[in-house]
């Protein structure tokens, strides 16, 4: 059986898996501790990042190598297309997605943990005792915002990143307006490239991820909840269930 390195909450590992259920491949999640699992990971793969997908003797690090991997050996369900200037643009969306859709998700994600106390209290597992909930609210944004300054997620990187994000929105809602999916009527690493780095604007409802229960659904308040954008998550929607099902 195929075996996926991963972090559960990795927007890159989400992408990975998202393509194996497309595919319809079987496979075991290994769950990689922060830190020393990775030197376990550093052994087997020669580097320290998941997504990393081990297949008997052939080891794959990457999200996009992996995918490329994927679709050669394993044909079915193909998600690069063989038209050279539809391959092209398939790995020209990718690639803004993990870069831009995947840097920013990440900084508005960590603006709104700084501004809302029920987004920081959806993190916390259904066994977190009341007096810690209480003093995860009790956290002034103040703070939370000078310890995201020193990571590089200060106010303005975050306001940067929203405004960014705001426009790769409205381009993907007019892109997926005439068309089922991004590159036309069949899904591709395109699709799943931004449909898995939106994970933290807006965490996919149901039993997919391996969240607490009232993260599942909950998103980037603006981002998540803004009627402009209902056209590209209704979409991602219809993508999540299309690959829990293996069946579009």
């Amino acid at each position: 059986m195929l075996e996926l390195y991963q972090f559960e909450l990795s927007h890159y590992c989400e992408k990975v898996r998202l393509i194996l259920d497309y595919k319809g491949l079987p496979y075991r999640k290994v769950e990689v501790t922060p830190g020393i699992g990775q030197l376990d990971l550093y052994r087997l793969s020669g580097q320290r990042q998941v997504p990393v997908l081990k297949d008997g003797a052939e080891v794959i690090a990457d999200s996009t190598a992996i995918a490329k991997y994927l679709d050669q050996r394993y044909p079915e369900r193909p998600i690069i297309p063989t038209d050279p200037k539809q391959r092209a643009l398939c790995f020209v969306m990718e690639e803004w997605a993990d870069e831009s859709i995947g840097l920013n998700a990440r900084k508005v994600m960590i603006g709104a943990f700084s501004q809302s106390a029920a987004f920081r209290r959806a993190f916390l597992p259904s066994s977190t005792p009341d007096f810690l909930r209480t003093v995860v609210d009790s956290v002034p944004p103040e703070a939370l915002e000078v310890l995201g300054m020193g990571a590089g997620f200060g106010p303005d990187a975050v306001k940067a990143a929203r405004q960014t994000m705001q426009q790769n929105l409205e381009s993907l809602c007019v892109l997926l307006q005439d068309s089922s999916y991004l590159l036309g009527e069949e899904p591709t690493l395109a699709d799943f490239a931004v449909a898995a780095l939106t994970m933290y604007v807006k965490f996919p409802a149901g039993a997919y991820l391996k969240l607490p229960e009232a993260l599942k659904g909950m998103g980037v308040p603006g981002l998540a909840d803004n009627p402009a954008y209902d056209l590209f998550w209704v979409w991602r929607d219809r993508l999540y269930a299309c690959c829990t099902h293996a069946k579009c």
